[in-house]
Order: structure tokens, then C-alpha cells, then sequence
């Protein structure tokens, strides 16, 4: 994906929750924390993407499909709508990039022979250590 990725808001689904800690009062009247739940099969999203991230190992993907990302560092319900997005947005990002696959390839030959060199001077202090014969 040589672009960024942003999700359409119709697959996008917000829930406002209270926030758990700290926060006095605040914290038990007002829902700032979100919930936002993406269903990875009904998105818009390449399939080979999809694929990766139903295969992704993280907690958030549940076994239906869907990503539920908890959002509440903010007091303000805007903010922690604009987290819950952009960490959304990481994750397919991440499940996006695929590695580089590894080539093998032999070693130098000058590789082997420093290789070799380190081990026969390494042998030879070990056989120093050996008892010595009166």
C-alpha cells in the first residue's frame, strides 16, 4: 500500500463508555472512553490484507473478525475517537507490510578461513590449559 489507509466511518462503530482509573467524579458521570469495533470481512480493505490480519496474533482481532480497540487516555471523547482511529490504523499498516523474504546464501570464503583461524587459536589456549607433567 504505497498510501495511507483511512477507514470509511460507515465501517467504523463507536461506542461511548466510561473510562476506568482515577478521575473523581468525572469519571463516574461522563462516558469519555470508546470502543470502536471494525468487522475486518465487511471492510473495504484488499483481500490479501484481510487475510494477513485475521491471521495476525493479537488479542484485539476477535475470533469473529472484528477489531475492538478501547480508547481513554483522553479526558475528551473527540480525542480518544482520534486515537482509537489512528491505532486502527497502525494495525493494518503493520498487518500491510509484508518482510522481505530471506534469500540464503553460502558464506565467503575468506569468512570460512578467518572462522577456522579463530577456532584453531581458541583450541590452542584451551589445550594450554591442560595439566602439566612433572
Amino acid at each position: 500500500m504505497a498510501q495511507r489507509w483511512h477507514p470509511l466511518d460507515a465501517e467504523l462503530d463507536f461506542s461511548a463508555i466510561r473510562a476506568s482509573g482515577p478521575g473523581g467524579q468525572n469519571v463516574n458521570k461522563v462516558s469519555n472512553a470508546v470502543h470502536l469495533r471494525f468487522d475486518i470481512r465487511a471492510s473495504s480493505l484488499p483481500e490479501a490484507i484481510k487475510a494477513r490480519l485475521l491471521a495476525w496474533p493479537d488479542q484485539r482481532i476477535t475470533a469473529e473478525g472484528v477489531i475492538v480497540i478501547k480508547a481513554q487516555d483522553s479526558r475528551s471523547l473527540e480525542r480518544n475517537r482520534a486515537d482509537a482511529i489512528a491505532r486502527l490504523v497502525e494495525l493494518v499498516h503493520a498487518a500491510a507490510h509484508v518482510p522481505k523474504a530471506r534469500r540464503a546464501t553460502k558464506p565467503t570464503y575468506g569468512s570460512q578461513q578467518r572462522r577456522l583461524q579463530g577456532k584453531s587459536l581458541r583450541s590452542g589456549v584451551k589445550a594450554g590449559r591442560g595439566r602439566v607433567l612433572d
